[in-house]
């Protein structure tokens, strides 16, 4: 199993407390020791505003941070869980990607999906169109991306998308181009998009959920004669990890205590009851059960997001020295 650690932005409430000023110093140690340790990959989310609610606490934008870290770390692959494909034009996204290629020496991943947050998609002027035009978005704009990093240019006169010979010089350093990760477990068309163009997908990482979804993308590949066994599969896991149970309950009750007086009550209670139960919730022989029970249907590469991680970065620690070794 290979290993990705999400980056705090903001999004999740993740750096409030945290004046404006001290922010980046914070995203940037973290990916520093991502770098320095066993993590494939750093992630970000890519949005706008904060979730669960809208709020006035910071959300910093996702390809910003990616030019950032490509300038500042040397190792670690940089990538986005992920790019909602109508934020930006895809031949100018593409060439954003190149860029950040170019500045990182090879190291982007692009991680693309249709969107979902109804209020950024409206407060930022994209309205929000029906799941069928998302879809047909991300399609296009997937089909302009390879043509621009195969050939360094893209001509499509889609539905929703129309470009004539846009340029993109340089190409990415990534001779096969900057993978794609299709992210999202929609069954009739995520899922086939992913079949067709993509080197890793990213959906839900629970037993049922994860066999399912699985099953479902099999059966694409062998529709459309592409290779489900060259496609990585990966999954997003929430994670607070204690030496003991009682720790894990002291560091949950931590971060309830942190978001709170942010959130309210009843918003609160909602965000905590995301870790009930959660895989990625509990000591390290615990979550290793777990995991490996993903593993063995063919989970190949899991993202951890820590939300202790600006502001203790324990966790982070006993999960490398005991997790990762148990599941490498």
């Amino acid at each position: 199993m290979r290993f990705g650690l999400f980056i705090p932005q903001g999004w999740r409430h993740d750096l409030v407390g945290i004046a404006p000023d001290r922010q980046w110093a914070v995203m940037h140690d973290l990916a520093q020791h991502a770098d320095d340790g066993p993590w494939e990959s750093i992630w970000v989310y890519d949005h706008f505003h904060t979730v669960p609610v809208p709020s006035e606490e910071a959300t910093h934008e996702a390809w910003t941070l990616m030019s950032a870290f490509g300038a500042t770390t040397k190792r670690v692959r940089l990538g986005q869980m992920c790019t909602c494909m109508s934020y930006r034009n895809p031949a100018y996204l593409a060439k954003v990607a190149s860029t950040i290629d170019a500045i990182s020496g090879g190291r982007v991943e692009m991680g693309i999906g249709g969107g979902w947050y109804e209020h950024e998609w409206r407060a930022y002027g994209y309205g929000f169109p029906g799941v069928k035009e998302r879809l047909g978005r991300l399609r296009e704009g997937v089909d302009i991306m390879r043509q621009a990093w195969a050939t360094g240019e893209a001509t499509l006169d889609g539905e929703y998308y129309q470009v004539d010979g846009a340029r993109v010089w340089p190409k990415p350093l990534q001779e096969d181009g900057i993978p794609l990760w299709v992210a999202g477990g929609g069954e009739k068309v995520t899922l086939r998009i992913a079949a067709q163009y993509a080197r890793y997908t990213n959906f839900g990482g629970d037993p049922a959920t994860f066999a399912a979804k699985s099953d479902i993308l099999r059966g694409h590949c062998d529709e459309l004669g592409t290779d489900f066994d060259a496609i990585t599969r990966s999954a997003n896991y929430s994670t607070v990890i204690g030496s003991t149970e009682a720790e894990v309950r002291e560091r949950l009750a931590r971060i309830d205590a942190r978001v709170r007086p942010y959130l309210g009550d009843e918003v609160a209670d909602r965000f905590m009851a995301e870790y009930d139960g959660a895989i990625g919730v509990g000591t390290p022989e615990q979550i290793v059960e777990r995991m490996r029970e993903v593993q063995a249907l063919g989970l190949g590469y899991a993202i951890h997001y820590f939300p202790e991680a600006a502001y203790d970065r324990s966790g982070i620690e006993l999960f490398e020295r005991e997790v990762v070794p148990a599941l490498r």
